[in-house]
């Protein structure tokens, strides 16, 4: 039988004013598999998604996706999953603006799906991207979160990407110069940081209070070391 994506809820309050989808990455590695919830890149996004609702303090509904299989190939990408995942909580959350939130291959898939028109908000950490991926993002804000120690996803494939994507919407890019590609180092802050710019972007006024580097993308400058 044929792996189906799934949503694994995190937290789903009464009535949210915005809703987040976390996206994992993981590389196929050879042979085509289904995606399990044991492998390190979805363990790696449990505590993104718990850092989000934590910080959405009950005003956001939040849910983690799993892919129906590893990596990314021409038959079948995450970002096929993640359209999937958008269409499912829109049937449950009509009206509410939804937020992205992906690491290495889900960042790209977020990137890549974040023209839904649902989608307000997109936060790529440490994504795996080629340099001509690109997507009409116009209305979104778009938040890049990578590590210079990076030796998986390029850090310069990454800047390129988001150069190219803030000719049509507001991008920030957030520098880590010690951070690596796992988001083990410096956990928190990638975490915190991916939290606290959805948290503003969906809820606005009702946003708690963020943390400097985001203060600052927020507040238009584009390139942020920390």
């Amino acid at each position: 039988m044929e792996p189906t994506p799934r949503l694994l809820p995190v937290v789903e309050p009464a009535d949210p004013a915005g809703v987040v989808l976390v996206l994992h990455g993981g590389a196929s590695r050879g042979v085509r598999r289904p995606v399990s919830t044991g492998q390190l890149s979805v363990v790696r996004m449990v505590p993104t998604a718990r850092t989000v609702a934590r910080v959405g303090r009950g005003r956001l509904a939040v849910y983690r996706l799993l892919n129906a299989w590893r990596g990314w190939d021409d038959a079948h990408t995450p970002v096929a999953d993640c359209d999937w995942a958008i269409a499912r909580l829109r049937e449950t959350y009509a009206d509410q603006p939804v937020g992205l939130v992906g690491h290495s291959l889900g960042g790209r898939a977020a990137l890549l799906s974040g023209d839904n028109p649902a989608v307000r908000s997109v936060v790529a950490l440490n994504p795996w991207v080629y340099p001509t991926d690109d997507a009409d993002l116009s209305g979104r804000r778009v938040l890049f979160v990578h590590g210079q120690q990076d030796r998986i996803a390029s850090p310069a494939r990454s800047e390129l990407v988001a150069r190219q994507l803030a000719r049509r919407t507001q991008v920030g890019f957030i520098w880590i110069p010690d951070g690596k590609h796992a988001m083990l180092r410096h956990g928190q802050s990638f975490d915190r940081y991916a939290a606290e710019f959805t948290a503003a972007v969906l809820l606005g006024d009702d946003a708690p209070p963020v943390s400097a580097p985001v203060g600052r993308v927020l507040d238009g400058e584009e390139w942020v070391t920390v």
